[in-house]
């Protein structure tokens, strides 16, 4: 069956790519520091790391499963609703975060509001308004634009996290990051998309566009590979800093790590998005995954320096989301963009069950071997399948029966 796009753009590319950019920033950014607070919190309260990991890997699925239908929400009402909540509830998370002192009640407010509010502030929503937007031609490239304001913002938000938890203390610190959240508010009228822009011809069903998404092994292919790409910068991101302290380093060494991921991804979120308007994306997703695997296989075999770690950080950064553009933009590419937000959001929630994985498993081996040796080895063969997974997609639109008018 075949869906309906809009015969006009509705809303001014530039207009969807600032705020779209700058609400990705905030949301992207406050949660790529999350690594800082896991020694000051675990300390202070007196939790092992697979409390406050656990807590984390709660997140990481709450987000993962909320995802399909904060997307599902965003096709059908409008993304500007689903961005409103999200930033209420972002805040509301990291307030509880900054006062919960049980395991219980930091995972709730942690893991289960905080993941609710990622799905509804973050790339299948905001992607959704591009799809719905931008022209084919740009689709792909603007996808870039926005996944390079995230990669913006972690460059920006850690060392600013960094300084909050140092000079005001941690809790204090979550205090201002629940402020800062609810800029996401005034920011979303920006994708508030008229009413006419969702009503146009006919429509495929949402029961029809799930049946024919997981139906296509493409999709599936893809949902693969994001698995992968969620373990892995999942499990770095929260667990290097605690890494590299074990290993002798300087809290400054992880904060720069940290820096430097976000700002190499800003380029390498840009190149994919540039490359996939010029060549075929599957073989772009399969160069990152396995240019993850080499990196971290010589980051293990080489002598732990700050230099090294520098290095680490750069490539990994250059490789962290650079396979969100190329991947959302083949799902728009193979369905159109009239389920876009929640068919991206489906792929995403298994980005999300590897990221789980990830950051559970990081906690849980450490405390069980007092190594992450074994999520290391883990990250190098799941890299290795994720390259070889994203060969067989196929970027062709596919071929559907007209709707009745």
């Amino acid at each position: 069956m075949q869906a309906t796009t809009p015969a006009r753009t509705t809303l001014s590319m530039t207009q969807v790519l600032i705020c779209g950019a700058f609400i990705v920033t905030l949301s992207m950014g406050i949660r790529h520091g999350f690594g800082l607070w896991l020694q000051p919190i675990t300390m202070d309260r007196g939790w092992t790391r697979e409390t406050f990991a656990f807590a984390l890997a709660v997140q990481n699925i709450a987000w993962g499963v909320a995802g399909p239908f904060a997307g599902m929400l965003a096709d059908r009402f409008g993304a500007y609703r689903v961005l409103v909540v999200g930033a209420l509830l972002y805040s509301v998370g990291l307030v509880i975060m900054a006062l919960a002192t049980s395991g219980a009640a930091f995972t709730g407010g942690t893991g289960l509001i905080l993941g609710m509010a990622q799905s509804g502030t973050t790339y299948a929503v905001v992607y959704g308004v591009i799809g719905r937007n931008v022209a084919a031609d740009k689709r792909s490239w603007a996808m870039g634009v926005a996944a390079a304001a995230g990669s913006f913002g972690q460059f920006l938000m850690v060392p600013v996290e960094n300084w909050l938890i140092g000079h005001w203390g941690w809790q204090n610190a979550l205090f201002v990051l629940a402020c800062a959240a609810l800029a996401i508010m005034p920011l979303a009228l920006g994708l508030r998309e008229p009413a006419q822009a969702a009503a146009t011809g006919p429509r495929q069903s949402i029961g029809s566009a799930l049946r024919e998404a997981m139906a296509t092994p493409s999709f599936r292919w893809l949902m693969a590979g994001y698995f992968v790409c969620g373990f892995q910068v999942v499990f770095i991101g929260v667990h290097m800093p605690s890494y590299l302290k074990d290993h002798g380093m300087s809290p400054e060494v992880a904060t720069y790590a940290l820096s430097l991921i976000g700002l190499f991804n800003v380029f390498g979120t840009y190149t994919a998005g540039s490359l996939g308007q010029r060549m075929a994306k599957r073989y772009i997703l399969s160069a990152i995954y396995l240019g993850r695997a080499i990196a971290i296989a010589v980051f293990l075999a080489v002598p732990l320096t700050p230099t090294s770690v520098y290095v680490f950080a750069s490539v990994m950064g250059f490789l962290w989301l650079s396979t969100v553009p190329p991947t959302n933009a083949i799902v728009a590419q193979i369905f159109g963009v009239q389920y876009m937000s929640m068919l991206g959001g489906i792929v995403f929630f298994s980005h999300q069950v590897g990221s789980f994985l990830g950051v559970w498993l990081g906690g849980r081996l450490y405390d069980a071997t007092g190594s992450y040796d074994i999520v290391w080895y883990i990250s190098i063969a799941l890299g290795v399948f994720a390259a070889l997974a994203n060969m067989p997609v196929r970027e062709t639109p596919l071929q559907r029966q007209p709707l009745p008018a």
